[in-house]
């Protein structure tokens, strides 16, 4: 059998290419682009504010104090001049400026890309096009060193389903998040590729969690349990049950099992007519994962969210006499 050379090495990788199956994900390849690819992750990183000081991005605590949540825009011109600095320490000459001016559209398409697949899931298809806005917020709780594992979901419209409703991660309505870091154990600092209508935080769902919920009126809070049906498990058409806590020393917030039980009792339904058991008793405590909604609350109105207490010529009076 004679073989032709030529042919040989001309075809047969193009054979075996064929008979390989295409990969999901196209390997990233620093051939016809800007720039390496080390580089090209590491400036990324610099344009979603990675290492960049806390005191850089909150100019003062008082800005950011505890149970709060701050949003912004991130400015693009801003991480542009971060990017062309960090770009301009490997320029000497004149010329090496006017060739990184040149450059600079293409480094700036390809980190827009890159971009968009810095949180990709492993096994889906590279995401393309160019980032646009970007959003994000700092959230400062208790809520963030208590569950380190919170979940954030965006949204570019309001979702019609009710606010407990369940999502799935490539519901088209959904924005991605380009980071999500815990800058410290209480501080959450989230960027988002777009601008939300809707923002989910949701307690992670891996666990089971007993509690109680929390009534806050004029004279204080109150501890009280929305009873359940012990058949069904849904929520019986009664008031909460207020939530008695032992009054004995060094018992405090400690729940009077024996009177919640009583106060169960009275209510059909909740199995308590007869004594709870364990697991009786577990389902009247169980909680679902907590959620927070943040969107436009069409509802609402100016004057019910805004009221003056303070009158300008008062205010004026004040500040000029220095009080």
């Amino acid at each position: 059998m004679q073989l032709h050379t030529t042919t040989l090495i001309h075809d047969l990788p193009l054979t075996l290419a064929s008979q390989v199956a295409e990969p999901l994900i196209a390997a990233v390849d620093d051939e016809d682009t800007a720039m390496p690819a080390d580089l090209r992750s590491w400036l990324v990183s610099l344009r979603l504010l990675n290492g960049v000081p806390f005191a850089n991005l909150v100019a003062d605590t008082e800005l950011l104090p505890m149970e709060s949540i701050r949003w912004f825009y991130l400015d693009r011109r801003w991480t542009d001049a971060l990017v062309q600095g960090a770009l301009s320490v490997g320029t000497v000459t004149t010329d090496d400026r006017v060739d990184l001016s040149a450059a600079y559209p293409a480094i700036r398409a390809e980190l827009d890309t890159e971009e968009r697949n810095v949180r990709r899931l492993a096994g889906t298809a590279r995401f393309g096009g160019q980032v646009g806005a970007v959003s994000g917020f700092i959230l400062r709780s208790a809520a963030v060193a208590g569950w380190p594992g919170l979940h954030v979901r965006a949204f570019s419209v309001d979702p019609d389903e009710a606010d407990d409703a369940r999502y799935a991660d490539d519901d088209p309505r959904r924005l991605r998040l380009l980071r999500l870091e815990r800058l410290a154990p209480g501080v959450l600092f989230c960027l988002i590729d777009g601008i939300p209508e809707v923002v989910h935080l949701e307690e992670p769902r891996q666990g089971v969690q007993f509690g109680v919920d929390m009534e806050i009126d004029g004279s204080g809070a109150t501890a009280v349990v929305p009873p359940r049906d012990r058949d069904s498990f849904e929520y019986l058409n009664e008031d909460p049950v207020p939530v008695m806590f032992r009054s004995l020393p060094g018992a405090s917030g400690v729940i009077d099992i024996e009177q919640l039980e009583k106060d169960l009792a009275e209510l059909h339904g909740t199995g308590a007519q007869d004594s709870l058991d364990s697991a009786e008793y577990a389902l009247q405590m169980i909680r679902f994962p907590w959620r927070q909604v943040w969107g436009d609350d069409e509802s609402a109105q100016y004057a019910s969210v805004f009221k003056a207490t303070v009158s300008y010529i008062n205010w004026a009076t004040i500040a000029h006499d220095g009080g």
